[in-house]
């Protein structure tokens, strides 16, 4: 078997012989007058009326030998068979196709179309041209992509060679149409913001640090869309979302990765109850209308798998109660050296859990024991404050927020959002404290987003969704690096 390199050179070779025969092997231009989905589509009236066309694609296939060669074209809307036939050609074309041809090249067609034998839609070429020479063999049928990283790194070849992973991103780009369309219909309008912040708010989360040149100043990725969002709320907008990229620099696994796409939305005048109900709806109807089924199976970071029912009630039940029922804490009455021993006991590292502040302690808990028992979807409420320093405040040290868990995993987060910009600095000046002790993923204190709190904030809510998670969910795919077209990955 040809090794890489010698299959490249050979092609190489081709090449230059498609040159030295007067022929352009990348011209700018195509001839293409249809589609192949079009060809398809109107195939008994391009086969009655003889009419010849040109129809282009990538080579998929090549079968026969000698006088005649049958050829699978394949242009990104679908396939279609071209027959390139000895008598059918100019001779010079006919040999030039035998010379130079391989599995990969994209060419043209020119011809008339007809039903074979064996009942297949056919163009019988009257003339072909090169559109591009590939130098590199795409993977065989049967073997594909082996290797994971491989697939992750060429994701272009495994898209081509593999219809299901292809079908999958599509579907990607169907649900997130669809998200669109729903809070398009509501009224809320499609924002953009920044992604170099100078500070980087809206979540528990360590940044990834760079520098701006011109200015010489330090910057930060966003890992989160939150605070842009909510000082636009202070100039009249009623309702605003985005989908767009965060980036947290933290630990990967099959389940999170730095870079990720995030769905958030605010809206004024709206309360959180009406922020649940419109998440089980959207979630629902998107797994109705668009996937076209309500049960799904779920994969946690381990790639242990559960099946998990849309179509049922969606529970609410407050953190505190998980964590009483699961792991046996009174979240209200432990003693922060109680709540180190019991994290300490999950496996929290002592290095981490000196830097890690009370809220922080029992969410690690919470997440090892209850979180994972929140098989179908549950809206879990009342986290601790500082765990939600952006969220409004109840009377008990708890926040007013939402989460949905579906199959053990963390969804969405939903806000009744904090607007007392007096009340906001204290809980932020906290976080920054956390911050300065070593508290990687506390918050800082934006004056900005202050600021524009003082100029008055209508009453709101706010919705956070990870897209990779539910489109992982949607396609029962163990790793969110089979949703992503180009995950991170490490150079070779």
């Amino acid at each position: 078997m040809s090794s890489l390199e010698e299959i490249r050179e050979t092609r190489i070779k081709k090449l230059e012989l498609l040159k030295e025969k007067g022929f352009n092997p990348y011209p700018a231009e195509s001839k293409r007058e249809l589609s192949l989905a079009q060809a398809v589509e109107d195939f008994l009236d391009l086969e009655k009326s003889q009419e010849v066309k040109w129809v282009s694609g990538r080579i998929m296939s090549l079968r026969g030998q000698g006088a005649i060669v049958f050829v699978t074209l394949n242009d990104g809307t679908g396939t279609f068979q071209a027959l390139i036939k000895k008598d059918s050609l100019e001779e010079e074309k006919f040999n030039l196709f035998g010379e130079i041809v391989d599995i990969g090249d994209f060419i043209e067609v020119q011809g008339f179309f007809f039903t074979t034998k064996r009942g297949e839609k056919t163009v019988e070429a009257k003339d072909w041209r090169m559109l591009s020479k590939s130098l590199l063999p795409l993977p065989e049928k049967w073997a594909g992509l082996q290797d994971t990283e491989e697939r992750f790194r060429k994701r272009y070849l495994e898209i081509l060679t593999d219809k299901e992973v292809s079908d999958r991103f599509i579907l990607r780009s169907k649900v997130i149409k669809e998200i669109r369309k729903f809070f398009d219909d509501l009224g809320f309008l499609e924002i953009e913001t920044p992604i170099l912040k100078n500070k980087a708010g809206g979540a528990m989360a360590e940044p990834f640090l760079t520098h701006h040149n011109d200015l010489d100043i330090d910057m930060k990725l966003r890992i989160s869309l939150e605070i842009e969002h909510k000082m636009l709320m202070v100039c009249g907008y009623p309702a605003v979302y985005e989908i767009g990229k965060n980036f947290r620099n933290e630990g990967s696994d099959p389940t999170h990765i730095q870079e990720f796409t995030m769905m958030e939305w605010y809206s004024a005048y709206r309360t959180l109850e009406e922020n649940i109900t419109w998440t089980e709806n959207l979630l629902k109807s998107l797994a109705k209308n668009v996937i076209g089924k309500s049960i799904f199976t779920v994969y946690d970071k381990d790639g242990n798998g559960v099946e998990v029912n849309f179509d049922t009630v969606w529970p609410r039940v407050k953190f505190a109660d998980l964590l009483t029922q699961y792991a046996g804490v009174d979240m209200r009455n432990i003693s922060l050296e109680d709540l180190q021993k019991e994290a300490l006991k999950y496996g929290l590292g002592n290095d981490e859990m000196k830097k890690m502040g009370r809220a922080n302690l029992l969410d690690f808990v919470y997440k090892h024991t209850a979180r994972l028992k929140l098989i179908n979807p549950t809206f879990v409420t009342d986290y601790p404050g500082d765990l939600k320093p952006l969220a409004n405040q109840n009377d008990d040290g708890t926040a007013k927020a939402t989460q949905l868990i579906i199959g053990g995993v963390e969804v969405t987060n939903q806000y009744s959002e904090l607007i007392d910009p007096l009340k906001q600095r204290e809980l932020l000046e906290a976080q920054a404290k956390m911050k300065n002790a070593g508290d990687a993923e506390a918050m800082e204190l934006d004056e900005d987003f202050i600021t524009a709190m003082e100029y008055g904030m209508p009453q709101m809510t706010g919705f956070g969704m990870g897209i990779d998670r539910l489109i992982a969910i949607f396609t029962e795919q163990k790793n969110l690096r089979e949703v992503i077209l180009f995950p991170i990955m490490r150079p070779k």
